[in-house]
């Protein structure tokens, strides 16, 4: 396995193993205004980084606050999780494969439930994947290369409209076909508001905590870069350690506060994913949603515009150039984050009760109607 280069990351080396070349002293960010130029000219949003957002302290303590409030729940989850993964893996050689970066805390809580509560050392690896640029492959090909029976189990945090789910089955069948890898499309996440997945916790659109800081919750790691300048035929997506974030990294503290809820939780977790369908079909219930206000608040429609879910509107509310924000209850709990963050944007927020979504994030175009 290729091993120098990588990325460095905050966390412990048995949680998680990034497949991402170490750009960190070769790549610089870009404003919000120069990454939504060359996004709307047709650029792909993987060829330049943002800025990581440093947020205020009462950002911060809300984050504190939804951590103490949804730890047992988050735990309660992992557990279910990662029950259904092993009955649905047939086999006890599972590989955790990780979508970087929302999907990496998530797979390091699996990694650690399974070892924890059943005794099982799972490796575990964090890819990049990428809407319209596909997966890995090299990182892919080193996997496989080092676990040849292994069943690989992909994972994310949470789901909004499918689109990297549609990405994952699109390089899953190409993989299959052209390399032989024995890879299976069904990736695992702790919410899956949008009914695109079909290993989940939940379908409940409903605040992970991890999706309300960047690099900070996540190793220090960036988002994925895939940049021809920096990335060669031969390597894997790059990424950025952001070191000089290191006292306000919360990444292991967030692991912590969940893997400390366990043993409260195991049993009943347990319980829940016996009795409960294994795999779940998809419906896609959330796109039909994202189509209806696409058609309805743009003049010429790109879905990629609207970011459905908790964890994809804090997301645009983070790093990209938000029109406005849609919730469905501004008094729920899980959308004081958004409401914060858009009050300290100056971005508007409007009440929809009728929204599929807790909150939908839509982001500006210069073609809304």
């Amino acid at each position: 396995m290729i091993t120098t280069n990588l990325v460095k990351t905050s966390y412990a080396k048995d949680d998680v193993t990034f497949l991402l070349k170490d750009l960190t002293d070769q790549f610089e960010e870009s404003s919000l205004e120069e990454r939504e130029r060359a996004v709307q000219a047709g650029g792909h949003y993987a060829e330049r980084l943002p800025i990581e957002y440093r947020p205020s302290e009462e950002y911060t303590a809300l984050y504190h606050a939804s951590v103490e409030t949804s730890k047992q729940r988050l735990s309660h989850l992992v557990g279910v999780v990662t029950h259904k993964i092993l009955k649905n893996a047939e086999t006890e050689e599972v590989v955790l494969v990780s979508l970087a970066r929302a999907g990496s805390p998530v797979g390091i809580l699996i990694r650690r439930y399974a070892h924890m509560i059943l005794g099982l050392d799972w490796v575990h690896y964090s890819v990049s994947i990428m809407r319209d640029k596909g997966i890995d492959v090299n990182a892919m090909r080193t996997i496989r290369e080092n676990h040849p029976t292994g069943r690989i189990q992909f994972i994310d945090g949470w789901t909004g409209k499918g689109a990297i789910q549609k990405e994952l089955t699109k390089a899953v069948e190409q993989l299959n076909q052209e390399e032989d890898m024995q890879l299976v499309d069904d990736m695992a996440v702790l919410a899956d508001p949008g009914a695109c997945a079909v290993l989940f916790g939940t379908r409940d659109d409903f605040l992970i905590p991890s999706a309300c800081l960047n690099a900070t919750v996540s190793g220090l790691v960036s988002r994925t870069i895939l940049n021809g300048r920096f990335i060669g035929p031969e390597d894997y997506h790059g990424a950025k350690f952001y070191g000089e974030l290191a006292e306000e990294d919360l990444s292991n503290d967030f692991i912590d506060q969940v893997t400390g809820c366990f043993e409260e939780t195991a049993e009943a977790a347990a319980q829940e994913a016996a009795t409960v369908p294994l795999t779940v079909e998809r419906t896609w219930a959330g796109m039909l949603e994202v189509e209806a206000i696409g058609d309805k608040l743009y003049a010429e429609t790109d879905y990629h515009l609207i970011k459905p879910g908790v964890g994809e509107t804090t997301r645009v509310l983070l790093r990209r150039d938000p029109w406005k924000v849609l919730v469905n209850d501004a008094t729920h709990p899980d959308v004081q984050h958004i409401l914060m963050l858009a009050e300290e944007k100056g971005i508007p927020v409007e009440v929809e009760p009728d929204l599929f979504y807790r909150s939908i994030g839509l982001i500006r175009s210069g073609k809304e109607l």
